[in-house]
C-alpha cells in the first residue's frame, strides 16, 4: 500500500493530467477554426475548389456527349488528366503546406503550364470533333478558376507575394513546410472524396473507353484488310 501522502500527491496530479489534455484538444479546435474564419479562405474552401471539381465533371459530360471515344480519342483523354495533374498537384501544395514565396512561384508557375496545355488540348479537339459553346463555356470556368485560388492566395500572404517580386520588408521564403495551422481533417477528406468522384474517376474512365474504341477499330481494320 502506497504511503498516505504519496496517494494524496497522486490523486492532486489526475486534475491537472485531465485539464492539460482538454485545453490541449480545445486549443486544436481553436486553432482550426481560427484558419477558417477569414472570408478568403471560406470563399476558397467552400466556393472556387469545389466549383472547378464541378466544372470539370460538367467538362466530362461534354466529352462523352460528344463520343470522346471515336473521334479524338485518348490522346485528347490523356491531356485532360494532365490538365487535372498540374491543378490539382498546386491545389495539394496550397492545402497542406505553409504558403510562402515558394509556394505562390510553384503556383504561378502551374498555373501557366496548365494554360499551355489546355491550348494544345483545344487546338487538337477542334480539329477532330465537335466542341460546343456550352463546353468552350465550361473551359473559361476551368481556366480562369485557378487564377481567381492564386489572387485570394496572393492577397492571404501579401508580404511573401510581393517578397517573390522583391517588394516589401520582408525576406521571401522558399522551404517547404507543412501547415502551422492545418485545415480541418473533416474537409480534406470531403474534398479528396470529391475529387476521386467527380474527376479522377470520370476522367480515367474516358481515357479507357478511348483505348478501348481504339483497339476494336484496328482490330476491324485489320480485319477488313484480309483476303
Amino acid at each position: 500500500m502506497l504511503p498516505r501522502h504519496a496517494s494524496s500527491r497522486t490523486t492532486k496530479r489526475l486534475p491537472d493530467i485531465h485539464c492539460t489534455a482538454s485545453g490541449r484538444r480545445a486549443g486544436k479546435i481553436k486553432k482550426e477554426n481560427a484558419v477558417v474564419d477569414d472570408p478568403l479562405v471560406l470563399i476558397l474552401m467552400y466556393f472556387v475548389v469545389p466549383l472547378w471539381l464541378l466544372a470539370g465533371f460538367a467538362d466530362w459530360l461534354c466529352h462523352r456527349a460528344s463520343h470522346i471515344e471515336t473521334t479524338s480519342g485518348p490522346k485528347e483523354s490523356v491531356l485532360h488528366l494532365l490538365q487535372f495533374a498540374e491543378v490539382g498537384v498546386a491545389l495539394l501544395a496550397a492545402l497542406f503546406l505553409e504558403i510562402n514565396a515558394g509556394v505562390l512561384a510553384f503556383m504561378i508557375v502551374m498555373f501557366f503550364v496548365h494554360e499551355a496545355t489546355a491550348l494544345w488540348d483545344v487546338r487538337y479537339a477542334v480539329a477532330e470533333r465537335s466542341v460546343t459553346p456550352i463546353e468552350q463555356h465550361i473551359h473559361s470556368f476551368l481556366e480562369m478558376l485557378p487564377l481567381i485560388a492564386i489572387i485570394c492566395l496572393s492577397a492571404l500572404h501579401w508580404d511573401q507575394f510581393k517578397a517573390l517580386f522583391g517588394f516589401g520588408p520582408d525576406p521571401s521564403r522558399f522551404t517547404l513546410a507543412w501547415k502551422a495551422e492545418p485545415l480541418p481533417l473533416a474537409y480534406l477528406m470531403a474534398l479528396m472524396v470529391a475529387a476521386l468522384l467527380l474527376a479522377i474517376i470520370p476522367f480515367a474512365e474516358e481515357l479507357y473507353r478511348g483505348v478501348r474504341a481504339r483497339r476494336v477499330r484496328t482490330r476491324n481494320d485489320a480485319n477488313a484488310c484480309r483476303p
